[in-house]
C-alpha cells in the first residue's frame, strides 16, 4: 500500500508533489489546525468592525466598491463560485486535478486565507476519498488567480457540477453523498479564498516538469544507444571537456553518457583506424544540449517548489493584527516563466532526438543501410517514422513560443496585466507526449542500427535496454505495420522501462 504523504504547509518537498501526481494519497499535518482556526476567527473579528473589506463584505474585481449587506454574505460567497465556474474545453486530467487539490489544501492550511476548518476538512476528505472535481481545462489567464478552474473545484464542494469518483463520473451532490460527505455552506471570504490562487497553473506546470524529468533521462539512454548504432565516439563525453565549461547539468549528462557506453564492444571496434574525425552535433553535443535542458528544468523546479509552498490568494489575513491586506500574490508570473522554461527544454529534447533519427536513416552520415532496412527500395524501413518525428518536433517548436510575454486585460481593465500561466503550463503535457513519441521512434531506430553490427555488442547497460525493447518489438527485416511498434516503444518510454533497464547506471534527476 502506498504511504500517505503528510502535507506540512509551507514545507512540502518537490518529491512529495511528484508522489501525489503519481497517485500517492495525501493528508494535512494536524499541527496546522490552530493557524487555520486563528485565521477564521480573525475574519469574524474584522467583519464585526463593520468596515468594508475586499472579499469579505464587498463585491469582487471591478465591483470591489459595492458594499454587501450582512444578510447577503453567504449568498455572496456562493455566487462567486457559481458565476466564476465558467471554464470550457476538455476536463483536466485527474492526476493534475488531484495535485491541484493538494496544492490548494496546503496553501489554505497556512492560516492566511480565512477559511473555516470545516471547509478545509471537506477539501481534504475529497482528496482522500477520490472525489475529484471535473475541471474544464480552459478559461484562466493566470491572474487574478486561476479563477474559472478553481471555481469548478469549489463548485463541487457546494454540491454543484460533476466529480470523478471510483464509481465513475457523477453529479457533485451524489458524489459527495456516496463518499459520506455533505456540501459546504461557505462563510465570509471562503469562496474567494478557494477561487483565488495559482494552483491550477502550478499543478499543470508541475505535471509537465515531472514528465520532462523522466523524458530527459530516457532521451539520454536512447541517445547513448544511437551513438553506438552510428559508431559514434565517446571522446566528446570526456570529463575534462565539461569541467572546463563548469555547467553542472553538462557535467552530469556527460558522465551519464560515459557510464551508459562503458564496456561497449561497438565503441571498442573503431577506437583506431576510423577515418571520421568528428561526429555530427546531435551525437557530439549531447552533454551541452541535454545538460542545458537539465539546468533549465532544475531552475523551473526551484520556482515551482517555492510557488507550491506559498499562499497565493487575496486578500490575505494576518490574525496577529486582525488585518486583511489586498495584494497580488495571485499573479502567476513565476509559474508562467517556469512553464516557458519547461517548454523550451521539452522542445530541445525532442529536437535533438529527431536529429539523431535523421542521421541514422541517412547512409551518408551513419554508414548504415538506407532507412535502416536490409532491402532499401523494396522496403521503406524508417523513412516515414523519421517524418513523423520531424512533424512532432515542429509542432513542439510552435508550442514552445513563450506564453508569459502575452497579456490581455480582463474584468473591465481592473486586471490589466495577466500572466497566461494556465495555458502556458497546460501545453506542457501535449508537448511531453510529442517528445516522448520522438524518443520512442529513436529507440527503435537505434536498436535497429545496432542490429546491423550483429557481430558486436554494445555496453551491458545498453544491451539491457535493447533486450527490453526487443521483448516488445522484433527487428525490422521487412516492412510491416509500423504504428504498433511505435506504440509499444512509446509505452516503454512512458512507464520508465527503458530507463529502469540500465540498472545501476546513475542518471541525473531534478534533485
Amino acid at each position: 500500500m502506498t504511504e500517505t504523504i503528510t502535507l506540512v504547509p509551507g514545507a512540502v518537498p518537490l518529491g512529495h508533489w511528484r508522489a501525489i501526481y503519481r497517485g500517492a494519497p495525501a493528508a494535512l499535518d494536524p499541527a496546522c489546525a490552530p493557524a487555520v482556526a486563528g485565521s477564521a476567527a480573525a475574519v469574524a473579528r474584522i467583519l464585526a468592525r463593520g468596515e468594508p473589506v475586499y472579499g469579505i463584505n464587498t463585491g469582487f474585481g471591478k465591483l470591489a466598491s459595492v458594499r454587501i449587506d450582512a444578510a447577503d454574505l453567504a449568498t455572496l460567497q456562493r455566487n462567486i463560485v457559481l458565476s466564476h465556474a465558467a471554464g470550457v474545453g476538455e476536463p483536466s486530467p485527474v492526476p493534475v486535478v488531484r495535485l491541484m487539490l493538494a496544492l490548494k489544501l496546503a496553501s489554505l492550511a497556512q492560516g492566511a486565507s480565512g477559511v473555516q476548518p470545516a471547509s478545509l476538512d471537506l477539501l481534504g476528505a475529497m482528496l482522500a476519498r477520490d472525489v475529484i472535481p471535473v475541471v474544464p481545462c480552459q478559461g484562466s489567464v493566470g491572474a487574478s488567480g486561476d479563477l474559472a478552474p478553481l471555481a469548478h473545484m469549489a463548485a463541487v464542494m457546494i454540491g454543484v457540477g460533476e466529480a470523478d469518483t471510483p464509481a465513475g463520473r457523477r453529479p457533485a451532490a451524489a458524489a459527495l453523498a456516496a463518499a459520506g460527505l455533505a456540501p459546504a455552506i461557505l462563510g465570509p471570504k471562503e469562496g474567494l479564498a478557494l477561487l483565488n490562487g495559482t494552483q491550477f497553473s502550478t499543478a499543470n506546470a508541475l505535471a509537465g516538469l515531472f514528465e520532462a524529468e523522466g523524458l530527459l533521462r530516457a532521451a539520454l539512454v536512447v541517445g547513448a544507444l544511437a551513438t553506438d548504432a552510428a559508431r559514434g565516439s565517446d571522446a566528446p563525453f570526456d570529463p575534462r571537456i565539461h569541467a572546463l565549461r563548469r555547467h553542472r547539468g553538462q557535467i552530469e549528462t556527460a558522465a551519464a553518457l560515459r557510464e551508459l557506453m562503458a564496456g561497449s564492444g561497438i565503441r571498442a571496434s573503431h577506437l583506431t583506424g576510423d577515418e571520421r574525425v568528428q561526429d555530427p552535433y546531435c551525437l557530439r553535443c549531447q552533454p551541452q544540449v541535454m545538460g542545458a535542458c537539465l539546468d533549465l528544468l532544475r531552475q523551473a523546479a526551484e520556482l515551482l517548489a517555492t510557488e507550491a509552498n506559498g499562499v497565493s490568494d487575496n486578500p490575505l489575513i494576518f490574525p496577529e493584527t486582525d488585518e486583511a491586506l489586498s495584494g497580488g500574490n495571485f499573479h502567476a508570473e513565476p509559474v508562467a516563466f517556469a512553464a516557458d522554461m519547461i517548454a523550451m527544454a521539452l522542445c530541445e529534447i525532442g529536437s535533438l532526438s529527431e536529429r539523431r533519427i535523421a542521421m541514422l536513416v541517412d547512409p551518408a552520415l551513419s554508414g548504415l543501410p538506407a532507412f535502416l532496412t536490409p532491402k532499401p527500395g523494396l522496403n521503406s524501413g524508417f523513412m516515414i517514422p523519421q517524418v513523423t518525428a520531424a512533424a512532432l518536433v515542429s509542432e513542439n517548436k510552435q508550442r514552445a513560443m513563450p506564453a508569459s510575454v502575452d497579456s490581455i486585460p480582463t474584468s473591465a481593465n481592473q486586471e490589466d496585466h495577466v500572466s497566461m500561466a494556465a495555458h502556458g503550463a497546460r501545453r506542457l503535457m501535449p508537448m511531453a507526449e510529442n517528445a516522448a513519441a520522438v524518443v520512442a521512434i529513436e529507440a527503435l531506430a537505434a536498436a535497429q542500427g545496432c542490429d546491423f553490427h550483429a557481430s558486436l555488442t554494445s555496453s551491458p547497460a545498453l544491451e539491457a535496454v535493447r533486450a527490453r525493447l526487443r521483448e516488445k518489438v522484433p527487428r525490422l527485416d521487412d516492412d510491416r505495420h509500423f504504428h504498433p511498434d511505435i506504440a509499444a516503444a512509446l509505452a516503454l518510454v512512458r512507464d520508465g522501462s527503458l530507463v529502469a533497464a540500465v540498472g545501476e547506471v546513475p542518471l541525473p534527476a531534478l534533485g
